[in-house]
């Protein structure tokens, strides 16, 4: 494996850095208090990853198994126990673990604990997932889709839920 084609090609270097306070506030507060830092969208970095903070309430649920068929995902946990599933089941993930799921790679996090969890959430490339969470954000408020809208949505982000492999299937 070698290093990408170059993607800066100026003679001088450029001052482009960002810094993103860890006290700045959320960007998305659901309903139920999930809290979500956008650190870097796609379109901040060129579409080359997105990278989001979850801070969730202790007993919140996410999504259950589901996959995507244009980016991977990682999951590094700051703090707490996050349940992550990994194509095989339900596993607890605490403090510096990390999983990383590609294409098409089951997955799903949820908060069973009765204490806070956060962690980062990685998409390469960077897909506009603001929408997506933005969405599910108004649904969790209490507007309504009808089941057509709601596939539609799903597709338009390609979030595919899926069924939970039995174990050893």
């Amino acid at each position: 494996m070698s290093y990408p084609p170059p993607l800066y090609t100026a003679e001088q270097p450029a001052v482009s850095a960002t810094l993103r306070p860890a006290e700045a506030p959320p960007d998305l507060v659901y309903p139920h208090g999930v809290e979500v830092h956008y650190l870097a969208t796609g379109s901040t970095t060129d579409g080359l990853f997105g990278l989001y903070r979850w801070e969730m309430p202790p007993g919140v649920g996410g999504p259950g198994c589901h996959y995507h068929r244009t980016v991977s995902e990682s999951f590094y946990i700051l703090s707490g126990e996050v349940r992550v599933y990994d194509g095989t089941g339900w596993k607890p993930a605490h403090a510096g673990d990390f999983m990383h799921v590609p294409p098409g790679g089951l997955h799903g996090f949820r908060n069973d604990a009765d204490e806070p969890g956060s962690m980062l959430l990685n998409f390469a490339p960077g897909a506009p997932r603001e929408a997506y969470f933005e969405g599910l954000a108004r649904l969790a408020a209490g507007e309504q889709m009808s089941p057509e809208e709601f596939e539609a949505f799903l597709l338009e982000h390609d979030n595919i839920y899926a069924e939970e492999p039995s174990v050893g299937s």
